[in-house]
C-alpha cells in the first residue's frame, strides 16, 4: 500500500515479485527494528479461532513473539527439502536474497516442535501431516 504495489502479484513467484523482493526485505527490516512485533501483530488482528497457522514466518524474533503471547499454546512446524528438490523446483540461489535473514533467520537458534520433510513423496508427506495433525486434534 505505501508504494502503491500490487499486492496478488506479490503473492507468486514471478518477475514482478523479484524485481521488488530486496526493496521489500529492507522495508521490511526497517519496520522490524522500530517494532519487532509490527508484522506478528498483524498477522493475529482480529483473528479468534481456536487454531490458527501462521506460516511463513522467518525470524527468529517472530517465534519469540509468539512465544512471549500465546506460550504453550505454540508448535513450530519446519518444512524441509534437500536443495536437488528444491533445484528441481526451479529454485536458484539469489546471492543478498536468499541467504539473507528474510530467508534462512530461522536456519539456527530454534527447537522446531515439529519437522516435515516435502521431498516429493506424496505418501510421506500425507503421513506427517496426518500424525502432526492427530498431534494437534488430541490437544484442543
Amino acid at each position: 500500500q505505501e508504494h502503491g504495489l500490487d499486492f496478488q502479484r506479490l503473492l507468486d513467484a514471478s518477475s514482478y515479485k523479484e524485481s521488488y523482493r530486496q526493496e521489500m526485505i529492507r522495508w521490511g527490516e526497517e519496520k522490524r527494528r522500530a517494532d519487532p512485533g509490527f508484522f506478528c501483530r498483524r498477522a493475529v488482528e482480529g483473528a479468534a479461532q481456536p487454531v490458527w497457522v501462521v506460516s511463513d514466518t522467518r525470524r527468529l524474533s517472530d517465534v519469540e513473539w509468539f512465544r512471549d503471547v500465546y506460550g504453550a499454546a505454540v508448535h513450530t512446524v519446519r518444512v524441509v527439502a534437500t536443495e536437488e528438490t528444491r533445484r528441481r523446483r526451479n529454485w536458484l540461489f539469489v546471492a543478498g536474497v536468499d541467504d539473507a535473514e528474510s530467508e534462512c533467520g530461522l536456519d539456527q537458534g530454534v527447537t522446531f516442535d515439529w519437522v516435515i520433510t516435502n521431498d516429493g513423496d506424496e505418501q510421506s508427506l500425507d503421513e506427517q501431516l496426518e500424525t502432526l495433525l492427530q498431534s494437534l486434534r488430541d490437544q484442543l
